[in-house]
């Protein structure tokens, strides 16, 4: 009987896996990041770029001051006293990234390394928000607190974990780097 448990278990699993693989899961958390965090990196970036047409090129001081904190305040805030090298260069790629990396994951271009360099921004932001910015424990919260509702321990790592999925998976078969590589693959062979 058991064994019978054990065969009917192991079947629809394993079809269900087989079903599904390759596509569903970079898929899935491509659409789960999109919904969840795409909107709000991309309203995060907007309040770092400079005024007019180029703004994109010259971040605000807001940017200078949400990146670097406490730089910021050793300078009163003036950021024409910060170099550009390496200061002013982490503020401008930081704001860019903000941008971009979301982008690439949600259309599945580069997914991977745009989604280990999303982490590694997660990273980063999560480090300046404690070190920097200072947000008090209640924010920071704590693992297997109980409280899944804490900013940065919780809500952080489950998108750590959302984007760790396309990181190793890939964007799927649904995604432009499936694209791509198929019409490069079709192009070897035509000229091969």
């Amino acid at each position: 009987m058991i064994g019978f448990f054990t065969r009917l278990y192991g079947g629809f699993f394993g079809g269900l896996e087989r079903l599904t693989n390759g596509w569903l899961l970079g898929l899935a958390a491509r659409f789960v990041f999109a919904s969840v965090l795409l909107v709000y990196f991309i309203n995060s970036g907007l309040t770092k770029i400079g005024n007019g047409p180029l703004g994109f090129l010259s971040p605000s001081d807001g940017a200078y001051a949400q990146i670097l904190p406490t730089l910021m305040e050793k300078v009163s805030y003036d950021t024409s006293q910060i170099p550009f090298f390496p200061y002013g260069l982490i503020v401008l790629l930081g704001t860019w990234a903000e941008f971009i990396l979301p982008v690439l994951i949600t259309v599945g271009l580069f997914t991977r390394a745009a989604s280990l360099g999303m982490i590694v921004f997660v990273v980063v932001m999560t480090y300046v928000d404690i070190t920097g910015h200072h947000v008090g424990a209640e924010t920071i919260g704590a693992l297997f607190d109980g409280n899944p509702g804490s900013l940065i321990a919780d809500q952080r790592l489950m998108w750590i974990f959302v984007l760790l999925v396309p990181a190793l998976k890939g964007g799927g078969y649904l995604s432009l780097d499936a694209l791509l590589g198929s019409y490069y693959r079709r192009r070897e062979r035509y000229y091969y």
